[in-house]
């Protein structure tokens, strides 16, 4: 009798099961789909979607259940209550950033300003639907920013993380797949050729090294909540600019950034439990983080098509190099020079788009301490 009372006792756990958790499941394998046959961010899509299945299985011991504390939970506590992943992957950024040809042309940074509309728009429009904290938080999904998506959202203290986490990297890995739609609707087939001649300028070592003190400076006195941000990515250009830590620079760059981020995305799967992410407010953030989304790519664009009205024949600007300016480096970039390319065989947009990207990096981070700042 014992015998069968144990083996029953191994099957025990197909009661708790439910329907919300295959649902999680299908989540994770798609993830996990994307990651491997898509080569979409396959390192933090890979451990979400293995990390969504992992969360969801009946009292499964990754994540506390009772006195007993999960592993992944840990790892939330050591590293997210506490926005030190976030933080931590900043540094790796910083220092893979090359903010030389930004420098040469400084007037690039208007573009990454102006593609942070949809965050404020969204703000707005989300403000209708959730309290302001909770409206902040998922504004913010507009930056195509992971780290300062959840920076925010954490120090906000939003109910709705794990939403706003998924949403965010999910978004940052759909680049190809939302932005161009958007582009081609905004923009004719003449000024997609528009073409941009790059004359390469000469930026010293000098003001390679002063230029991230000096952002984080500036970041501090204006909006001082994104200080933590702003300072920890300009670190790491800081290591890749200074000269003397070249091996550290090198071990931010690879080592640090892909730890960090696998570590990012397991933990950001501790958050998608069925119990928090199948309800309809979830798919509302999901349709509120695509619309900050878009509206921050058209504003980058619509900027460029402004500013071209004023601009004399010759000297104006192919206006895709606008949707660049949100914050996912540097895929936004490329998607531009391939549609410019799609468009024009010899219509070379890299380096402009590659300049308002990392623009879009600093002006992202910005847009969120400003947020902290308003929300405080």
């Amino acid at each position: 009798m014992n015998f069968w009372n144990t083996f029953a006792a191994l099957f025990s756990n197909f009661g708790a099961l439910t329907w919300q958790m295959v649902v999680m499941w299908g989540i994770g394998a798609l993830l996990i789909y994307l990651a491997i046959v898509k080569k979409m961010e396959p390192s933090l899509l890979l451990p979400m979607g293995f990390g969504a299945i992992l969360v969801n299985l009946p009292s499964s011991g990754a994540i506390t259940q009772g006195d007993t504390v999960g592993p992944i939970s840990a790892l939330f506590e050591a590293g997210m209550s506490n926005e030190l992943f976030p933080l931590l992957l900043f540094i790796g950024i910083g220092a893979m950033i090359d903010f030389g040809p930004l420098l040469e042309k400084p007037w690039l940074m208007l573009f990454g300003a102006a593609a942070q509309f949809g965050i404020f728009f969204t703000l707005f429009l989300a403000g209708f639907f959730f309290d302001m904290k909770d409206a902040a938080s998922i504004a913010v999904i507009g930056a195509a920013d992971g780290p300062t998506a959840i920076f925010v959202a954490n120090t906000l203290k939003s109910q709705y993380l794990g939403a706003i986490m998924v949403a965010a990297y999910s978004y940052m890995a759909l680049v190809p797949i939302v932005q161009p739609p958007v582009i081609r609707l905004l923009t004719t087939q003449k000024e997609r050729r528009i073409r941009m001649p790059y004359e390469k300028g000469n930026v010293t070592q000098l003001t390679k090294i002063l230029f991230p003190v000096v952002v984080t400076v500036v970041a501090g006195l204006v909006a001082p909540a994104s200080v933590a941000l702003v300072g920890f990515l300009m670190f790491g250009n800081l290591l890749r600019e200074c000269g003397v830590l070249n091996s550290l620079s090198e071990t931010a760059q690879n080592v640090l950034a892909n730890l960090i981020t696998l570590l990012l995305g397991l933990t950001v799967a501790g958050q998608m439990t069925a119990d928090k992410f199948v309800r309809p407010d979830t798919l509302l953030i999901m349709a509120l983080g695509l619309v900050a989304f878009i509206f921050d790519t058209a504003g980058g664009v619509l900027f460029a098509k402004l500013l071209n009205l004023f601009l004399p024949e010759g000297k104006k600007l192919n206006p895709m190099i606008g949707a660049a300016g949100i914050s996912a480096f540097p895929m936004s970039g490329r998607v531009v020079n391939k549609m410019g390319l799609a468009e024009d065989n010899q219509n070379f947009l890299l380096m402009y788009s590659i300049s308002v990207n990392v623009s879009g990096q600093i002006a992202s981070v910005l847009a969120g301490g400003l947020i902290l700042s308003l929300m405080a």
